[in-house]
């Protein structure tokens, strides 16, 4: 399994599971954004949620964002994920000292206190928005949904991407506590069936799969538009040609302003 979503569904239990791995996506843009391996470890972390939540999306053209603020050193985050599966974000601080280097980072250490927001959104329309400390808390709160969601990242120290995986496990309104939300995963590192056989699901069946990839609305047209909103003095002002640079996937675009 590598960038693709899976949904299966226990009828019997009535239990719905979602898997998502990102490890390619993940790879590209802490590349993009020159992150050390700490900063790589909570963006991929961060896109697994995304592509998670994104299966609720209903249209190509749909996008799941999740916003963190936090009061630790990595400052925060912005990863989304849209309908037709497509991938990018950032973290706030690309480069830790004080914690790149010194193995798996501790969220306590790295995130402390922290704020997420999710949202569903059309191009110039907010379908829904929610705010909650955790994605569990926003998954019950804003939700209202029996789901919890676990995460796994594993990055080396020269910035590989060895894994960035998540999964959703979800119990029906209409079911009484079957006890899989408090299982313990101790690695998502294994096969679904596997997974699904830890989580008690065995009956489980496959209902649905989308690719995931790396994809940024980001273009030569766009930085060019972003030029052609400064007035002709403020164009003139600068040099022949400038380098612009994407914030959500590090990409650098060269555009030509008629300056001198």
């Amino acid at each position: 399994m590598k960038d693709v979503r899976e949904e299966w569904f226990d009828a019997e239990k009535k239990v719905r599971v979602v898997f998502a791995d990102v490890t390619s996506a993940a790879q590209y843009l802490a590349n993009g954004h020159l992150c050390g391996p700490v900063a790589a470890h909570y963006l991929a972390k961060g896109l697994a949620a995304a592509a998670l939540l994104a299966a609720e999306t209903e249209s190509p053209e749909e996008t799941v964002s999740v916003q963190m603020k936090c009061k630790g050193p990595l400052g925060g985050m912005n990863v989304e994920c849209t309908g037709e599966g497509g991938l990018r974000g950032y973290t706030e601080k690309k480069i830790l000292d004080d914690f790149d280097g010194m193995g798996r980072p501790k969220d306590r250490e790295v995130l402390g206190d922290r704020r997420i927001q999710v949202t569903r959104s059309l191009p110039g329309r907010i379908i829904s928005q929610g705010i909650s400390t955790s994605i569990d808390g926003y998954l019950a709160g804003s939700l209202q949904r029996k789901a919890v969601m676990h995460l796994e990242a594993a990055v080396s120290d020269d910035l590989q991407v060895l894994e960035a995986r998540g999964v959703l496990v979800e119990e029906m309104p209409d079911v009484s506590e079957t006890g899989v939300l408090g299982a313990e995963l101790k690695s998502l590192a294994v096969s679904e069936r596997n997974l699904l056989n830890k989580l008690g699901l065995a009956k489980a069946e496959l209902k649905g799969s989308v690719p995931l990839r790396f994809a940024c609305r980001c273009s030569q047209d766009r930085a060019a538009a972003t030029l052609a909103a400064l007035s002709a003095d403020e164009r003139a002002s600068l040099p022949p040609t400038v380098s612009i640079t994407c914030h959500m996937c590090g990409r650098t675009w060269e555009v030509k302003t008629g300056g001198s």
